[in-house]
């Protein structure tokens, strides 16, 4: 079978399961991983390569689309409060998994802390219905400072891998990136008070939505490339090209052209792909140990979660809790690194894999309940 035949059976496939589990409450998403565990058995002559790069697209994709929902004051903002919260995620969870590796410090504690304080942006946006649009910036902005705290520290643990003793080539991958992001910040805030009555007029010239499209498209390929030059993931420069394309800079009628293709392209195609890729390569062990490993996991981080983000009444803060403690696909993404480079044990790989897969259920299942009391209520009280 040629690759288009692959790439169609996964996409129907993945929709279908993911039409079916939005029938049942739970974001599509869901479906689509479950539906690449199931066709993991199927599609054993699967071309691996060309699907590689298709499910990278759709990740980049995918952060391009949280970057369109933010701008950068919101996530500045957002920032204050989430930022301290991510690093007392990130400290908890590493204290956590310090009984799971015979207390001793590793790579494995350091990447897997990483990957247990991840939220998805992706998901996040999925989630927004059961907290809400008003809690949605603090959520994806926690989503997008773990996202690239956990790509930005499993890169670091490959380093130093690979250069033992020698940290200058570290200390300049840092710089490199801090001047990168740093200086993309500057220039979309020299733009936004500048240039922006231009940029607006200019659009507005571009008569079909597909050049638009393909104008958007070069930027964020042209960032995506110089990230991936500089050492960071090619997906930071998809979602800096969708932070710095706001409706505030490029006009509200402009925002919409873009946002309408973007969504329909990486939800309609690559979003599918991607999750479906990240079930197909689904690795894990099942016993009392990594139930056990979860269940504590879990549990910390909605507490944590929930108290920095409380809300008034206590099934909100529950929510907004499980919104940021959503765990996130990203998670699978960063172990596969970590395990192909050496730098993550194969056990603390399947349990961390495990434990990401089990937090989306979870969040999504109480998000839901939730949900399901406020309706009640609001029947109740009518």
């Amino acid at each position: 079978m040629q690759i288009i035949g692959y790439v169609f059976i996964i996409i129907a496939f993945a929709r279908l399961l993911a039409e079916g589990f939005e029938r049942l409450g739970y974001p599509g998403f869901l479906g689509e991983i479950t539906a690449g565990m199931i066709l993991s058995a199927v599609l054993i002559d699967m071309p691996r390569g060309e699907m590689v790069l298709l499910a990278e697209l759709g990740l980049f994709f995918l952060m391009i689309s949280a970057g369109l929902e933010v701008t950068p004051e919101e996530l500045h903002y957002a920032g204050k409060k989430t930022l301290p919260l991510y690093a007392i995620t990130y400290a908890a969870m590493f204290l956590v998994t310090l009984p799971f590796t015979g207390w001793t410090v590793s790579s494995d504690n350091i990447i897997v802390a990483a990957i247990l304080s991840t939220a998805s942006a992706p998901i996040v946006l999925r989630l927004k219905r059961f907290f809400g649009d008003d809690f949605l910036h603090v959520a994806l902005s926690y989503a997008v400072i773990s996202e690239v705290m956990s790509l930005f520290i499993v890169y670091m643990m490959v380093r130093i891998h690979e250069t033992p003793g020698d940290y200058t080539p570290i200390i300049t991958s840092i710089l490199k990136d801090a001047i990168f992001i740093g200086g993309i910040m500057y220039i979309n805030y020299i733009i936004g008070i500048q240039h922006k009555v231009w940029i607006t007029m200019t659009l507005r010239r571009l008569k079909s939505d597909e050049a638009v499209f393909g104008l958007f498209m070069v930027f964020s390929t042209s960032l995506a490339f110089v990230s991936e030059e500089i050492g960071m993931h090619f997906s930071i420069g998809g979602f800096l090209a969708g932070l710095m394309m706001h409706s505030d800079l490029v006009g509200t009628k402009q925002y919409d052209r873009l946002t309408t293709i973007v969504s329909g392209v990486t939800y309609g195609i690559f979003a599918p792909i991607f999750f479906a890729w990240r079930g197909l390569n689904f690795e894990t062990e099942l016993s009392l140990t990594v139930l056990e490993f979860f269940l504590v996991v879990y549990f910390i981080r909605l507490l944590l979660s929930a108290a920095v983000v409380r809300h008034r009444d206590v099934p909100t803060s529950l929510v907004r809790g499980a919104g940021i403690a959503s765990f996130g696909v990203l998670g699978l993404l960063v172990g596969e690194i970590g395990y192909v480079s050496g730098v993550l044990s194969e056990h603390m790989y399947a349990t961390a894999s495990l434990a990401c897969i089990l937090g989306i259920f979870a969040s999504a299942t109480l998000g839901r309940a939730v949900n399901h009391y406020w309706i009640r209520r609001a029947e109740t009280a009518s």
